[in-house]
């Protein structure tokens, strides 16, 4: 295809996507000064990152926060969190994409007052929430409602911002966190599009916007996905992406103007791939995944963050985002790509797998319309079986050695990295001084602010909830009182009350030979002989981590090899896996924790595993967990420690098995 070019001869360049580092952690303060440092290297958009306290509705002083705030991302707990967050950067003048879901319509309320406070409109604010949650029913885990009344809350900030916040996209359906639960390309097409018509028939349903304005609130829907290692296969899924998404919006809603049929998406490429195993190969890995999201003119990213290097190992530097960013850079200023049109137009390979891919995803998205939509699909496990099948033949693939990973399962020979050598281990590690802090100042916040208002305006927070009027004043106005998150979500879950999602490990099976599991099973055997009854474990997720994935594959794993499981989901307190523990006579107990809060969360159930009388029963952790904090672990009393780099889940298995057998033998 030939280049453009202007009057004058010059070659005419494309406007480059929105360049954005995902990030926040410790505190508002450290938060701030991170996004000037990024904004002043040429980032071009704000993607914010919140704790997990934050994103499930808790204050940071809550029972289950403690050892997760500010671990994975920034803790805000009311407008002085929010304004300290944006200090000094007009968010008049900003583009902010936040990361946030159950809590969307609150953090979105935040972001509202604080504006409010520097004086900029609402009119004028421009940004992202992603307020996305039948996603994080399947794969993120940080919901706290059903579904039918988080459906209600999406509906209402879409609602509310296309009248108030025209610019604002109020819904960025999540398909990222699909491929890293294991979902294939055409499950991520299906399912994201299936969440889509889910919100967009609930909108339409509810009332809030005139049929004359609906095509309005089509053209703000945005989408954020995943590009992984398969490259051609991920620039035909984004082309295919592109074609669905014009076709549902033309042929189910009528959109007729084509500038609101458009697939609008940013992305971050995939971190499921990234290995802690020669991490320095990471670079290669994150450059060609991003160039499967800008390549193809006609399915461009509107947006792009990209993950560090070293996020297998820990957070980030300001260095490592520099890194980041400084690649982006490269391909849209010094290349040629932003000169040219769609270079894959014509092609007849791209076309016949784009093709495929369509035809593949339209099956699909039919079966999930014959259960009755993508809300059915969740709560019968339908979507959530899939993705854990899929992501058990994943890992199956890669110990068998059949998907080849640089580094671990193949070309393994290294010499040690220099970019590993420094004092702190080639991360970011949170000093432990910012969770007391956060949670001082939250406590002062609350004794300084009107009580009275702030009661008020809960109050009518919950009477706007229980009548189905629109939340989204409420909120603000909570904002503006001083309420907090813990507040605004306390309020709301006593009149939607909680979730517990499927975990779909129960249903799920895969063709058991590519496991090559035999030999874990005979053990397995031998052992229960011994014991005289079979081997039982305990699966744990401690905390409000909701990454589930390497817990949902132990379980299944273990159930495969013969063991007996006890697998209660996520969102789980010290005291309720210890409980569970007694009460279930556990042979070994498994931890995984992915958020960082380890030290905390380890710490507990140990302490609460001796006090119950069960401290001859041998603890495991999985998780992301540096060399330093591995040693501090094993100080506690853990019997083995896991990270990323043991793949290989027969072997996991089997140490666990010889495990058991060493606790029963010295009993």
């Amino acid at each position: 295809m030939s280049q453009k070019s202007d009057t004058a001869g010059q070659v005419k360049r494309d406007q480059p996507w929105l360049f954005r580092t995902y990030s926040g952690h410790s505190s508002a303060k450290a938060s701030n000064a991170l996004y000037r440092t990024n904004l002043a290297r040429g980032q071009t958009g704000l993607s914010v990152a919140f704790d997990l306290p934050t994103q499930t509705g808790y204050d940071s002083d809550h029972a289950l926060a403690k050892g997760e705030v500010g671990k994975v991302g920034v803790p805000i707990s009311h407008l002085g969190d929010m304004m300290a967050l944006f200090d000094g950067l007009p968010l008049g003048d900003m583009n902010t994409s936040m990361t946030i879901n159950a809590t969307a319509p609150w953090l979105l309320a935040l972001y509202i007052a604080a504006a409010e406070k520097q004086g900029a409109p609402r009119a004028a604010l421009q940004g992202t929430v992603q307020n996305d949650i039948i996603k994080e029913y399947l794969s993120r885990g940080t919901y706290i409602f059903p579904p039918e009344p988080s459906l209600r809350l999406i509906t209402d900030v879409i609602s509310f911002t296309y009248r108030e916040v025209p610019k604002w996209n109020p819904t960025n359906v999540c398909s990222y966190h699909l491929q890293e639960a294991g979902a294939t390309p055409v499950q991520e097409l299906a399912y994201a599009l299936a969440t889509a018509i889910a919100v967009l028939d609930h909108v339409k349903a509810s009332g809030q916007v005139p049929a004359r304005d609906f095509p309005q609130v089509v053209g703000r829907i945005s989408f954020f996905v995943n590009a992984g290692l398969r490259f051609i296969t991920e620039i035909c899924k984004m082309r295919a992406f592109t074609e669905l998404w014009d076709e549902i919006t033309r042929e189910r809603y009528g959109v007729a103007d084509e500038k609101l049929r458009r697939f609008r998406y940013g992305v971050q490429v995939n971190s499921l791939g990234l290995t802690e195993q020669q991490p320095e190969n990471n670079v290669y890995r994150i450059l060609l995944e991003m160039l499967a999201v800008t390549l193809s003119k006609n399915a461009r990213a509107r947006a792009v963050q990209l993950p560090a290097w070293n996020e297998a190992l820990g957070l980030p530097r300001p260095w490592d985002q520099q890194w980041s960013l400084r690649l982006q850079q490269i391909v849209a200023f010094e290349t040629d790509l932003l000169e040219f049109g769609d270079i894959f137009d014509g092609s007849i390979e791209i076309t016949r797998k784009v093709e495929a891919l369509k035809d593949e995803a339209r099956a699909e998205l039919a079966r999930i319309a014959e259960m009755g939509g993508a809300v059915a699909a969740v709560e019968s496990s339908y979507m959530k079986q899939r993705l854990v099948e899929s992501n058990a033949r994943r890992l199956a693939a890669i110990e068998s050695g059949a998907q080849i990973v640089v580094g671990v399962n193949k070309y393994t020979e290294s010499a040690p990295s220099p970019l590993l050598a420094g004092g702190d281990g080639g991360f970011l590690a949170i000093d432990d001084q910012a969770e007391i802090d956060q949670v001082a100042a939250l406590r002062a916040w609350r004794e300084s602010r009107d009580n009275g208002a702030a009661a008020s305006a809960l109050q009518r927070l919950e009477a706007d909830a229980r009548s189905g009027a629109n939340i989204m004043e409420a909120s603000i106005a909570c904002a503006h009182a001083g309420c907090t998150t813990g507040e605004w979500g306390e309020t709301l879950r006593r009149v939607f009350g909680e979730y517990r999602a499927p975990t779909g490990v129960a249903r799920a099976s895969i063709d058991q030979s590519s496991t090559k599991i035999e030999g874990v099973r005979e053990q397995v055997e031998a052992v229960s002989r011994r014991l005289g009854r079979r081997i039982k474990i305990l699966v744990g997720k401690p905390g409000l981590d909701g990454h589930s994935n390497g817990a949902e594959q132990i379980a299944m794993r273990a159930r495969d090899a013969g063991m007996e499981v006890v697998y209660e989901g996520i969102r789980l307190t010290p005291a309720q896996i210890v409980n569970a523990a007694l009460e279930e006579g556990v042979h070994v107990v498994g931890l995984s924790i992915l958020s960082g809060s380890h030290i905390a969360l380890v710490g507990e159930v140990m302490e609460r595993m001796r006090a119950a009388g069960l401290g001859d029963v041998p603890v495991v952790v999985g998780g992301i967990i540096p060399a330093e904090d591995e040693k501090r672990l094993l100080e506690f009393g853990v019997a083995r420690v896991y990270t990323p780099k043991d793949y290989d889940l027969n072997a996991i298995m089997a140490g666990i098995v010889a495990l058991v057998d060493q606790h029963k033998q010295a009993a």
